[in-house]
């Protein structure tokens, strides 16, 4: 669709353009081939501007370039005369071009060339022109010197510091400075003219200053030259006389400024006078052009930027103080130099056509037009019969070859002149096809569609259009042959595609091209994305699934708003969707989903909405003021398009705890005015959060605050209990009133108790504190609380009674005659007989038995002996109670106390018993090694409680193949056997293994494991590693270079006497554990044959890393680690505090020593 919609727009355009030459000019196509065949008149196309200042410091370059077929040759004329570049060794001419260069390396001077030039190009059909060029020489003349005298002046008096720059090319930019290059503040009173004079409206004693300078500032030489300063002295008076506005600049009444058009109008008024007079501006007979006009200089001057003829007319300015005002009238008149209405253009033709140049311009005065062909005047040049020449237009009738040329025209007046270049070039060229050779071009079914068949000749020639080699031209139906050539189908189907060609031919010959049509379906999305609405944070999916013609490749892109979407991590998409996770505000806006194929495209678009916060609620407002109450009104916020659920209003006191803000209540959403109920004596402030789906808004602006009146306490205390913390005493505790609850200040409590069931009157306190002791007491004695709260506006409501007792006592009686029955492997029956209630001096706890397991029955093994309790509770006078959870085959001891709270009492009588042989636990492993492909070692340890004496394990078997098992089989082993072996009749099978400790009692809890499977037994060939051949020639090659090593060293030892390897080797070498006597290396120490403890090497050849550190393996834990991380403490020699130089050769003996020599 988008090819399609191009090729319908480039047509078109074609069209109007061929259909605007047919009645002009022909265009000639930039092809490369037909631009390299034409013959061509010269064209200017690069010159340098008409009043042209160069920097005499630099190389003077003037530009002139020029296109044409043949390439051009350049002439130049200066000031009206052939400019013989060729006798100037200073003038050179680049190549292939007119631009001419103008050196001073070998001397002259840049003013020498100063004057008038004007670039001539020139080919076999004619000469082009360019503009006279006014070549100047900037320049940067001294300030003349002079002397000035001191400028004497009265205070109030107005003045102005001329300037008089020296006349410069372009003019100088002026500013005024003092010594210290600090610029003259300039304001209302002091400012500096257009002309550079330096104007006081009047004259103030902080004027008087020796420093005033102008200075020039020259753009191209970059030089700044300042004039000699004005020393300014102020004669000063008691009483400075007030004085009405009079013009500084300009001087009388009226004046009168030409400007010309497009350039820049100054119009100016400086005032003098005290007060200081301000300026107006007016336009007589109108407004001033409010979009134009800019006031600068402090409103003393009027700029336009670009003027035109309406901004003529009279204009005012005012200057007035409170003693008057005058004007001044400033006539400005617009001229104008020459400029384009219609300028002329080249001109292509084929014999026998018709054609004109227009030149038509515009200017105050009324600019003359004036013909020249290839730079002579037309009156002079040869006479053409088929040119006629009618004022400002030439008409050609009938061209004919051989009458190309170059015109040119020329609009002048007093103010300046336009040129112009135009050709008229005669072409006779047979047709030549423009586009691309047998083009195929696919289009959508059912569409309009265009075949483009651009071609060009001289005469234009006529197109037809064939299909597939056969019948006449194609033109009316369905078809459409446009004037450039383009073919138009109003709807293409599936049997228009084919072979088109188009033939164009004139009297010189003809051309044909062919473009092949295929027709295909239309892209389409089918499932469209649909408007979402998501809460921020949420998952949104949009759907785009596409249709499409098979046959083109189809890519699908997502745009959000109108933008290239950036995909990441949070924006995913697939072949039909896109997904956004964790969305957030900046998702929101409208996706499109965009099919596209090389001819068509397809889009659907959907709109996010992102659910977020609420803005905070606004303008909170206090009203109905009361006691305990107030009425809050606030403005919701926005919801950002999530309702609101509801409002939660909090408050802040600045009394208990300032800046702390405390939830008050919640409110429906709908409701935007409530009343509160506050608290007593509390200087609240208020603020509310909105609620919707998303959550919460963020806290609005406090309300004023509201300080509420005191009151007596509301509140009861809460959790009052009475409990001994000794045994003749009772402390009364209760859980202070909340800071809000006061209700006022000089918080306290009364408390009341007495004996619960005795009558008596109550006892009472009043404390600011939150516990009262009561004492003396005896012991664990019922009593009757109660509390209430006051404060200075007086008491609040008490509290119920509440039951307390005084303190606990140790138990004087012991539980007696505790026996046990029943005894078996596990538990076992308890039975005692109870105290007096009166005894335990306290609230009844317990009876608490500690036991414990004094050995175990069977042979050496080693017990935990730690105390363990069980508690039972019972009233009866003779409990009894079952204990379980004992290990079996044991021996137990324990006793029994009774408990209150805080004590027990001594220990009743202590029982011994013996619990019954059990089952075993399982083993402490058991675990399976194939040490080769046909058999299966099995290897476990004894359980960890055997809970009786062992007389064996059984071990149970049997084949695994998926969910099929085979028979079982039962092997049986004596109490010391820990491995089995068991030979595999096929390599692949998969055993199940099931193994138990035996008791007289029975078997133990089951240990099972089974075989892993063949393809997962690398570690095979790691088992019989000594058995390669491999393996057992690397082994052999290690030997002889530590024998060789071995024999170097004795060698060098032999011949070199003591080498200790510290003084060769500045290496720290650690001890080992292990010396004989004489301090020589021990290979043969029983630790060298043991593994690292707390270390075991699995069945399967992994190792389990140790606990140990190895530091453990060292002494006293100096061992020392060397760069590539090794224990190099377990192969260095140890030398006791006492060893001299002497023993260090007993080192030479080790071979590890041997080999740190070599090194």
């Amino acid at each position: 669709m988008l090819g399609q919609g191009r090729r319908v727009a480039l047509t078109l355009v074609s069209l109007l353009l061929l259909l605007w030459h047919e009645a002009t000019t022909i265009e000639v196509p930039q092809d490369p081939k037909i631009q390299q065949d034409l013959k061509q008149p010269p064209t200017i196309v690069k010159q340098s501007v008409k009043d042209y200042i160069v920097d005499p410091r630099d190389n003077i370059i003037i530009e002139c370039e020029a296109k044409g077929n043949p390439v051009p040759t350049f002439t130049w004329r200066r000031n009206g005369k052939f400019f013989n570049i060729g006798k100037d060794p200073r003038v050179t001419m680049r190549k292939r071009s007119g631009t001419l260069e103008i050196g001073f390396r070998s001397g002259g001077r840049p003013e020498d060339y100063e004057g008038e030039y004007q670039c001539f190009a020139e080919n076999d059909l004619g000469i082009a022109l360019s503009n006279k060029i006014l070549l100047r020489v900037s320049k940067a003349p001294l300030w003349p010197k002079e002397v000035l005298e001191p400028v004497l002046v009265t205070e109030g008096s107005p003045l102005v510091l001329t300037c008089n720059p020296p006349p410069g090319l372009p003019p100088p930019f002026t500013f005024w400075m003092n010594s210290g290059m600090t610029p003259i503040p300039q304001d209302k009173r002091v400012s500096m003219g257009v002309n550079g004079d330096l104007y006081f409206s009047n004259v103030m004693a902080q004027d008087a200053h020796t420093d005033y300078s102008c200075n020039a500032r020259f753009l191209f030489t970059h030089t700044i030259q300042q004039k000699n300063p004005f020393t300014l002295k102020v004669q000063t008076s008691r009483k400075v006389a007030e004085t009405t506005p009079t013009f500084l600049s300009p001087s009388g009444t009226e004046s009168s400024k030409m400007v010309l058009r497009d350039e820049k109008l100054l119009l100016e008024c400086i005032a003098a006078g005290l007060p200081t007079p301000t300026i107006k501006w007016f336009k007589k007979g109108g407004d001033l052009p409010g979009r134009k006009v800019k006031f600068e200089n402090f409103n003393k001057t009027l700029k336009i930027v670009s003027v035109s003829e309406e901004d003529a007319g009279s204009y005012v300015c005012m200057a007035n103080n409170r003693l008057g005002s005058i004007r001044h009238t400033i006539f400005v008149e617009v001229k104008a130099a020459p400029y384009w209405l219609d300028k002329p253009t080249d001109l292509v033709l084929a014999p026998d056509e018709n054609g004109r140049l227009v030149c038509r311009a515009n200017g105050n005065p009324k600019p003359t037009i004036q013909w020249l062909v290839n730079g002579q005047l037309i009156e002079s040049s040869p006479p053409n019969p088929s040119r006629q020449v009618l004022g400002d237009t030439i008409i050609f009738r009938s061209v004919q070859m051989g009458s190309s040329a170059v015109y040119q025209c020329n609009a002048s007046n007093q103010h300046g002149y336009l040129l112009a270049n135009a050709f008229v070039s005669v072409l006779d060229l047979p047709p030549r096809m423009l586009g691309p050779k047998n083009q195929l071009i696919k289009v959508i079914e059912n569409n309009r569609t265009f075949l483009d068949c651009p071609f060009f000749g001289s005469p234009l020639p006529e197109l037809r259009w064939f299909k597939n080699g056969q019948g006449s031209g194609l033109d009316g139906g369905q078809y459409r042959v446009y004037i450039n050539g383009t073919l138009e189908i109003k709807r293409a189907r599936v049997e228009d595609e084919g072979t088109y060609t188009c033939v164009a031919s004139n009297i010189l010959g003809t051309a044909e091209n062919q473009v092949r049509l295929e027709v295909k379906e239309p892209t389409r999305i089918v499932r469209a994305p649909e408007h979402e609405s998501a809460v921020r944070g949420s998952t949104v999916l949009f759907n785009c699934k596409v249709k499409s013609d098979p046959s083109l490749p189809v890519t699908v892109t997502w745009t959000k708003d109108d933008k290239v979407l950036h995909l990441g991590w949070r924006l995913k998409k697939d072949d039909e969707s896109l997904t956004i996770t964790n969305v957030h505000e900046g998702d929101e806006g409208t996706y499109t989903c965009t099919a596209k194929s090389e001819i068509d495209q397809d889009s659907a678009s959907a709109r996010l909405t992102v659910l977020d916060r609420p803005d905070p609620p606004m303008d909170l407002d206090l009203s109905d003021l009361l006691a305990r109450s107030v009425r809050l009104t606030w403005i919701p916020g926005n919801d950002h398009r999530s309702s609101i659920k509801e409002f939660l209003v909090q408050f802040e006191e600045d009394r208990w705890e300032p800046g702390r803000w405390q939830n008050l209540s919640t409110y429906p959403g709908d409701l935007n005015s409530v009343i509160l109920q506050l608290a007593p004596f509390v200087n609240y402030q208020f603020r509310v959060i909105a609620i919707n789906s998303v959550g919460q808004s963020q806290p609005s602006r406090p309300s004023p605050r509201y300080r509420t009146s005191g009151a007596a306490p509301d509140a009861i205390p809460k959790d009052l209990r009475g409990w001994g913390s000794m045994k003749d005493n009772m402390e009364i505790t209760w859980e202070p009133l909340l800071d809000l609850e006061r209700n006022g200040p000089d918080l306290q409590y009364d408390v009341w108790w007495r004996r619960k069931d005795t009558g008596e009157e109550w006892n009472n306190v009043t404390t600011e504190g939150t516990k009262h002791v009561v004492h003396p007491t005896n012991t664990y004695v019922p009593y009757e609380v109660k509390i209430r709260a006051r404060n200075e506006f007086g008491p609040g409501p008490e509290s119920n009674l509440v039951i307390g007792y005084s303190g606990e006592d140790k138990p004087t009686d012991a539980p007696t005659d505790l026996r046990v029955s029943k005894v078996e492997s596990t538990k076992v029956n308890i039975h005692w007989k109870s105290v007096d209630p009166d005894s335990v001096l306290g609230e009844f706890k317990e009876y608490r038995l500690y036991y414990w397991r004094e050995s175990s029955m069977v042979p050496g093994l080693v017990v935990d002996k730690e105390k363990k309790t069980r508690g039972f509770y019972s009233t009866t006078s003779e409990p009894s109670a079952v204990l379980t959870d004992l290990v079996p085959y044991s021996k137990y001891k324990m006793f029994m106390v009774v408990a209150n709270n805080r004590f027990e009492s001594p220990p009743s009588n202590t029982v011994e018993l013996n619990t019954k042989e059990g089952v075993p636990d399982t083993p402490r492993f058991f675990r399976i090694n194939r040490r080769n492909l046909d058999t299966l070692y099995l290897e476990w340890d004894k359980p960890l409680e055997p809970n009786g004496i062992l007389i064996g394990y059984q071990l149970k078997y049997l084949t695994v193949n998926g969910s099929r098992v085979g028979r079982p089989h039962l092997e049986t082993f004596f109490p010391n056997a820990t491995d089995f072996t068991l030979r595999l009749p096929d390599r692949s099978t998969r055993y199940k293994f099931f193994l138990s400790a035996l008791t007289q009692v029975g078997a133990g809890e089951v240990y099972a494991v089974e075989s892993p499977h063949f393809a997962n037994e690398a570690y095979i060939d790691q088992v019989d590693i000594a058995t390669q051949g491999w393996f057992i020639g690397l082994m052999c090659a290690i030997a002889l270079i530590i024998l060789i090593l071995l024999i170097v060293c004795f060698i060098k030892r032999s011949r070199g006497g003591k080498y200790p390897v510290r003084d060769k080797k500045d290496l720290p070498l650690d001890s080992v554990d292990q010396k004989d006597p004489e301090g020589s290396f021990d290979y043969h120490s029983d630790e060298d044959n043991k593994p690292l403890q707390g270390s075991q090497t699995s069945l399967d050849g992994n190792v389990k890393e140790s606990d140990d550190s190895l530091v453990d393996y060292g002494e006293g834990g100096d061992g020392q680690f060397n760069e590539d991380g090794s224990f190099i403490g377990q192969y260095t020699v140890k030398k006791d505090k006492d060893e001299t130089e002497g023993n260090e050769s007993s080192e030479a003996t080790s071979p590890v020593n041997a080999i740190y020599s070599l090194a």
